[in-house]
Formats: C-alpha cells, structure tokens, sequence
C-alpha cells in the first residue's frame, strides 16, 4: 500500500480540512494509506518522511527553515507535492526556498467594479475562462479535457520558465485596475525537482470550486501523476 500524507492548515478561508476530507476517498480508492498532519514541521524530516505522496493544503502560515529544507529534501528524493490554490501557491510567503520549489507565488485575484464590491471575499469572484494548452493535451492531467469556465477567485500567479504549464487563465485590464494589457497566467502546472515531480492546481477557493467536475478530476490526477 502506498503513503500518502496530507498537510493541512492556515488560513481557514480556504476551508483546509473540508477540502482535504473530500479527497481522502479517493486516495484510499487508490490504494493509499492517508496520514494528516497540521503542521509543515513534519517536512523537516526530509527524505525520511517514508510517503510516496504529500498534499498540501496551508494557505499562508509559517513554516521553519528546516521544515522548508525538509521539504525541499523530500521532493528530491521522488516524494511527489502537489496540491490546489493558496493552499500551495500562497503558502509559507516568508521563505523564498518554498517558491523557488513549488515555482508559482499566487500575487493577487482581480475584483470587480468598485461599485460592485461588498466588502466580502465574493468581491473576488469573477468568470473566466481556464484554459487548457492545446500542446499539453496529451498529458495524463490534462488529458481529455476542455477549457472551462469557472466563477471564483482568479489567480495571478508570478512563475518561472521551469515549470511545464498545462493550462492558462488571461486577466482582462478593466479601467479601475492599473495594469493595461491583458495577462496571462499559468493555472495548472507542474515541475520536475531532482527525482520527483509537483503538480499546481490553482482553481480551488471554496469546497463547491473543487467539486466542479474538471478541477476535481485535475486534482485527483495531479495527485496520481506526482507520487513517487
């Protein structure tokens, strides 16, 4: 039986443990024993961690030089990370060492008009298209499936040339935002670190966005593809 070792925390705007129980399912349908842990100080075990699989769910937090090493260290030695949203792209946001290894920082999600805000996190939500690379399609994430629409939190991710994109989402540039072209960002991606791989899936703000069809099925197999 394979491991599988689920961290999760921070911010609970991201809802960590109702998020994460909806996948744990399906991990142990995939012949996975599921450990959870609250804390990213279990990663300062590094290669010794004995998982084949880490998903992580910690929106912002902390975690410690050596939790960071530790993960870094893990990931090297083919323990596959991945995870959805701020829960991996937004997390640990002191450690420049956690970027460089995950290789998207989430930096900001447009809002709306500024006569249609309300001061709550549904000023955020807006429809945009997440769209999936017509020379990715043969990639067993993305295989198979179209571009979609989705309601919620868009991201703007900041990202390097390491990471192999799957699929992209384009924010527009209304009048009431400063920026003057349209940009477009990486929305699923992976990357390849020493023996082991990771895999982003940004979609994912709320426990409804992850039961859309398509991001669930990005995230079971981002899962799947990862581990070791």
């Amino acid at each position: 039986m394979r491991q599988a070792l689920v961290v999760r925390g921070g911010w609970e705007g991201h809802s960590p443990t109702q998020a994460t129980e909806l996948f744990i399912p399906f991990l142990e349908a995939s012949g996975y024993a599921v450990r959870i842990e609250d804390s990213p100080e279990v990663y300062a075990k590094g290669e010794d961690l004995d998982v084949d699989l880490i998903v992580q769910c910690y929106t912002m937090g902390k975690a410690s030089h050596e939790a960071v090493m530790g993960l870094r260290a893990a990931v090297a030695a083919g323990i596959g990370l991945t995870g959805w949203h701020g829960g991996i792209a937004d997390s640990f946001r002191e450690s420049s060492d956690y970027l460089h290894l995950v290789g998207g920082q989430f930096a900001t999600h447009p809002g709306k008009h500024p006569d249609e805000v309300h001061g709550d996190q549904s000023d955020y939500y807006l429809p945009h298209t997440i769209d999936v690379l017509p020379e990715a399609a043969d990639h067993p994430i993305v295989a198979g499936l179209e571009s979609f629409e989705l309601t919620t939190e868009q991201y703007w991710v900041l990202t390097d040339s390491l990471c192999d994109v799957l699929a992209t989402t384009t924010h527009p540039a209304p009048d009431w935002h400063p920026w003057h072209r349209a940009v477009t960002c990486p929305a699923v991606w992976t990357r390849h670190w020493g023996a082991g791989r990771i895999a982003v899936v940004t979609p994912g703000h709320s426990v409804d966005v992850l039961q859309h069809p398509t991001v669930r099925t990005l995230v079971e197999r981002s899962m799947l593809w990862v581990s070791r």
